[in-house]
């Protein structure tokens, strides 16, 4: 149950129409920002709630399974408020939001409506429309152990084991020469076979994607030097010279976990699960006369 304020209660009990919808965002690197609807910025709790961002929000509605649909936020992309580069860099992906009605002429009179995180995020020219997801969507989502072949664990994280600190799991190097959007010959990798750093992870540390992380979509070995395709398209242009460190990737096989980590006792899958083949298959008659 909601705890509105005495004060605030008795100016809604009037009628008073001194109100305001905030919104206070916290991405998950740290960085927390404000907004509001009003004409004028608001303070809450130290974070500055800026005005003149353009920032609505359609009606929020419940269904029955206690989801929340049709909420969105809008706004425009503006560097003092959200900026594209950082919108497409997914560094607002899954951040937490927080919703205040709050009396503008008197902001420490206010209610906090709702929590959730940041959805699907839609651009278009200088504006922008964000999905509000929530925390009922969470009961929503697919949790537990899977019961398949391939392994359900990450490369690296608590239940694989695998460290990736390992040189031998781990690289580093530069950006030698473009081969398009995404793909690019690398240096510093000519002593690891093709394919090692396959579905592994790339993060820049030099360069204007500094501390940006991608999935690699495929390393091949080409006159002797490595060549690395990512599956998406950095949010800003790569450049010679541009120095990352990779990761070791994973198909999460078994035979991957046994040949190349030598992890099998770690194996969080169920290779010998019947597969297609089995089910379609069927008792075939004797030969005999």
């Amino acid at each position: 149950m909601r705890s509105i304020p005495s004060a605030l209660q008795a100016k809604l009990d009037s009628g008073v129409t001194t109100l305001a919808r905030c919104w206070v965002l916290h991405r998950r690197d740290g960085v927390a920002q404000g907004f509001t609807d009003h004409d004028a910025d608001i303070v809450i709790d130290a974070v500055i709630c800026r005005a003149g961002t353009g920032f609505t929000a359609s009606e929020a509605t419940s269904r029955f399974d206690l989801s929340v649909a049709d909420t969105e936020i809008s706004g425009a992309l503006s560097d003092a408020a959200l900026d594209e580069a950082d919108l497409a860099a997914g560094r607002y992906d899954a951040a937490k939001i927080e919703t205040w009605l709050v009396d503008w002429s008197e902001p420490t009179l206010r209610v906090l409506t709702s929590r959730g995180s940041l959805g699907e995020v839609k651009r278009e020219g200088a504006a922008f429309t964000a999905e509000l997801r929530g925390l009922a969507d969470l009961l929503a989502q697919e949790s537990g152990r899977f019961y398949t072949a391939k392994c359900g664990a990450d490369l690296g994280d608590a239940r694989c084991g695998v460290d990736l600190a390992n040189p031998a799991y781990r690289g580093s190097g530069a950006v030698n020469a473009m081969a398009g959007t995404s793909q690019f010959e690398a240096s510093g990798l000519d002593d690891f076979i093709a394919t090692w750093f396959s579905a592994g992870r790339l993060t820049w540390i030099s360069g204007a994607n500094a501390g940006l992380a991608v999935e690699i979509k495929q390393h091949r070995v080409e006159s002797g030097h490595a060549v690395l395709s990512l599956w998406q398209a950095m949010p800003e242009p790569i450049d010679v010279g541009d120095a990352f460190v990779v990761t070791a990737g994973c198909d999460k096989t078994f035979a991957t976990c046994r040949n190349r980590f030598a992890n099998a006792l770690n194996f969080r899958g169920f290779p010998h699960i019947p597969g297609n083949d089995f089910v379609m298959s069927y008792p075939k008659p004797g030969g005999g006369g």
